[in-house]
């Protein structure tokens, strides 16, 4: 199973630090599932132009092929002017409608402020529905608050960090599952 961390700002380190944290969960949890980290911070990314993803070289197609070969996505976004960052939209953008078909997907998410909890309801589910998700309708949603020197400070953040990962791995093994066995009912 493959499972990508998508942290989804060029700028910041909280979105970052929350990624780092599942990261190190998922790993230290369920060693057998291979994780890939992508900081789009660390990658130059083209804009959108409407082509076929595997038409994307460099860091665009390098990102783009790993997340579509991936089983489930967890996609750290802080939230600037209650809204997504563009460079979150402009992966969405880069890939096909069904792109998220049979992916699991789950969510953290960063502010300044407990004001902006609505974005991933209003914003970032819409779109992963869209895109064919099975969303992990629980989100981690972190105020600046929970945050002191690069460091998650709220054991409540933690523990629900935690709880993604597993919620996360459990709904990606009973809908890989429900395929399986789905398939089994055909003869070839």
């Amino acid at each position: 199973m493959k499972i990508v961390g998508l942290s989804g700002s060029k700028v910041g380190s909280k979105t970052r630090t929350a990624m780092n944290y599942a990261v190190k969960s998922l790993s230290e949890t369920y060693p057998d599932v291979e994780v890939t980290v992508i900081d789009l911070a660390d990658y130059d990314i083209q804009f959108s132009d409407g082509r076929n993803y595997l038409e994307y070289e460099g860091d665009t197609g390098y990102v783009t092929k790993t997340i579509m070969e991936a089983d489930a996505i967890i996609i750290g976004t802080p939230i600037f002017q209650a809204s997504i960052p563009a460079t979150l939209k402009n992966i969405f953008d880069l890939l096909p409608i069904n792109a998220f078909r049979d992916k699991i997907v789950s969510m953290i998410v960063t502010a300044g402020s407990a004001k902006h909890f609505l974005i991933a309801e209003q914003q970032l589910k819409p779109i992963l529905a869209y895109m064919k998700a099975q969303i992990v309708q629980t989100y981690v949603f972190i105020e600046e608050k929970d945050f002191y020197l690069k460091e998650i400070r709220n054991d409540d953040v933690l523990f629900r960090i935690n709880r993604l990962v597993e919620d996360t791995i459990t709904l990606m093994e009973t809908y890989k599952k429900i395929r399986d066995e789905k398939e089994a009912m055909y003869d070839f």
